[in-house]
């Protein structure tokens, strides 16, 4: 296993108004190691949960309340309990755990990252399973870095029925957090993207007490500059970034917002953008799959891993995470988690309702090494074969996902329909329904990639053949 390899992602997030059916949805790609399995997990309700959280994998540890609310979770396969990354607890509150971000040297020098503190491996599971709302979500995770100190970067996403709020980090003991605007979408790729803070606005704005002071106290800001800004005050921004980050950020806002004239070689891009056209599930499904389609940067179509522009989507995924809530409908199926397990662009989202109370067991295993039994490594095999020629399987894969996407959207509306005619006089028949659909939905996703490595698997067994002949009898 490589340990080296750092866990960078790309999140977008839309607000009510700016989706065409008022839903909220936060994003995010899990970028880390293709080798790496991630296991579905669902915990239930309790009165008597552990008192305190022991990491596995750092010497974090903290106190726990007895009382925790269950919750979906996505983690690595060996870190059961641990890095749950993304999903909803049982009130319809969801979390998406972390965009990698980096503080500048200047400010780690002055408060530097705290090496056992907060990281990905234990901000969801700490967190999630004891809040109410978002903006609850967004306290207490203050509160924990004001307390305990972050191990690294990041920025946390929490989305409810009536608002997103998205925070970010800074150096071992700061942060800061936007309540995401209604009417505009947000993106960003490994790097922080808050400027503007109104300390006085605590409508939308969440942060450090001495965010502010601490900044001039230690140089980091100079009010004879102008005014405050979180991101020239604390946030990397150099070479690495014009080629790894701003490319991804300038690439989505085209996408969305063609109108706009960004330089991809500057970072002055807009932090909250308007779409040309009201958002769908589909067009973020299409975004995490973007690799700068058919341009002289799209590494696949020239088979060019050393491109130096980062796609959005990349081999290495573990998984997408599409984290949906409709505020009109009943949280078991107006919270929904739409996941694509390993590489978005040669993968399939599938939808996970928050009533939902198991997985087949095929999604809740798998490890570090192929085998034929783990959903993750049937999806893995389809992406690792679509990569050896993407120009030619690619699209066969293509053409076999969105056939089933289109269709489970469909059979997602109609037993929607159904469940709101139960859910009210008959709710256990209801959720029986649910948990029904849900299950062939993603037994079906199964047999659909299982079809495909067959399928393709053939065709690169007859392209072997014709390429080693030596035939002349």
């Amino acid at each position: 296993m490589n340990k080296k390899l750092l866990s960078e992602c790309t999140t977008i997030i839309a607000g009510d108004k700016m989706t065409a059916d008022g839903s909220f949805i936060l994003s995010r790609s899990s970028d880390f190691d293709a080798m790496m399995a991630i296991n579905f997990e669902i915990h239930e309700d309790t009165h008597f949960g552990p008192e305190e959280f022991v990491a596995k994998d750092s010497k974090f540890r903290c106190p726990l309340p007895k009382e925790a609310l269950g919750y979906s979770a996505l983690p690595d396969y060996q870190f059961p309990g641990e890095w749950g990354s993304a999903g909803f607890n049982t009130l319809g509150i969801g979390m998406s755990s972390t965009e990698t971000i980096f503080s500048s040297q200047k400010a780690l020098n002055v408060d530097p990252y705290v090496t056992d503190g907060l990281a990905e491996n234990c901000t969801y599971n700490i967190v999630l399973p004891y809040i109410h709302s978002a903006r609850e979500g967004v306290e207490r995770l203050g509160m924990l870095i004001e307390k305990y100190g972050s191990a690294e970067g990041f920025g946390i996403g929490f989305i409810d029925k009536k608002e997103i709020w998205y925070l970010e980090n800074a150096g071992g003991h700061r942060y800061l957090a936007c309540k995401m605007p209604r009417d505009r979408y947000f993106v960003t790729g490994n790097q922080s993207r808050y400027r503007d803070y109104d300390s006085n606005d605590k409508e939308n704005f969440i942060a450090s007490k001495d965010l502010i002071e601490f900044a001039q106290k230690n140089n980091l800001w100079n009010p004879a500059d102008g005014k405050f800004d979180f991101h020239e005050a604390y946030t990397r921004d150099e070479k690495l970034d014009t080629t790894y980050n701003y490319p991804r950020v300038w690439g989505l806002q085209q996408m969305f917002s063609p109108s706009i004239k960004n330089d991809v070689t500057k970072n002055t891009f807009p932090i909250y953008t308007v779409a040309e056209k009201p958002m769908t599930i589909s067009d973020f499904r299409k975004a995490f799959r973007y690799h700068y389609d058919n341009t002289e940067h799209d590494p696949y179509l020239h088979s060019n891993g050393k491109e130096p522009y980062r796609p959005v989507g990349i081999f290495r995924t573990t998984q997408t995470h599409l984290l949906q809530v409709r505020p009109n409908l009943p949280k078991e199926i107006g919270c929904v988690s739409y996941v694509a397990m390993g590489m978005s662009d040669l993968g399939v989202f599938l939808p996970l309702y928050q009533g939902v109370k198991s997985y087949p067991a095929t999604y809740k295993m798998g490890n570090s090494h192929s085998d034929n039994q783990s959903a993750y490594w049937k999806f893995r095999k389809v992406m690792t074969l679509g990569m050896v020629n993407y120009n030619a399987y690619a699209p066969i894969i293509k053409e076999a996902y969105a056939k089933l996407e289109a269709e489970n959207d469909q059979r997602q509306k109609e037993m929607e329909k159904e469940y709101l005619k139960l859910y009210k006089d008959e709710p256990i028949k209801a959720n029986e329904m649910l948990q029904q659909f849900s299950d062939s939905i993603l037994n079906k996703a199964e047999s659909v990639a299982e079809s495909l490595i067959e399928e393709i698997f053939t065709r690169l067994t007859l392209d072997i053949q014709k390429e080693y002949m030596f035939h002349g009898a």
